[in-house]
Formats: C-alpha cells, structure tokens, sequence
C-alpha cells in the first residue's frame, strides 16, 4: 500500500511538531545526570556485622548518587573502588563511597 501526502505543509508542520516534542522529552528525561566534576568521596569504617551488602542497601536509600541503581551495581562499584578481593570486610577497615 502506497501512501500519498496530500498537503504538504501540513505534513512539515506535523513533522516539525513531533520532532521538538520528541527533543523536548529526551531534555527533560535527562536531566539527573551529575557530571564527575561534582562527585566526592566519603570515608566509613566498617562496624561489627557490616557488609558489603547492608552497606549497599543503606547507600541506596540515603546517597543520591546510587539513586534508582541496582544493588548489585553498588555492591561492585564499592568492591572496585575500595580494592576488596572477596565479600568479607574486617571490622575498622576505612571504605570510600562516592557521594553528591
């Protein structure tokens, strides 16, 4: 089936119309970004029954950097950043975790 623009005007109009619409949504869908100019650091020392796990899950409800991020997503990053080989911290050892 073949399609035929009858008014072409009006078809550039519509056109237009969606594509600042559309540009219009990816603008204001992105504007949660933090550049790494604002990103800082924080140190914490691990307590008697931390983990990486519950200090993932407390990072993920009051740090605004790993809001709406995957548990498992902080879980490594706080592993790559701190340089921890296994899952088990030591009491008193210092972490870093990246803030806002």
């Amino acid at each position: 089936m073949k399609l035929k623009i009858v008014n072409k005007r009006k078809f550039v109009r519509s056109l237009i119309i969606v594509m600042i619409s559309i540009s219009l949504f990816l603008l204001i869908g992105f504007t949660d970004t933090y550049s790494k100019g604002e990103l800082k650091y924080r140190e914490e020392y691990v307590y008697n029954g931390d983990t990486l796990w519950s200090i993932a899950e407390r990072e993920m409800k009051e740090n605004l950097y790993y809001k709406n991020k995957d548990i498992r997503y902080i879980v490594r990053q706080l592993k790559d950043l701190n340089q921890i080989e296994s899952s088990s911290l030591k009491i008193g050892q210092k972490i870093r975790i990246p803030t806002i």
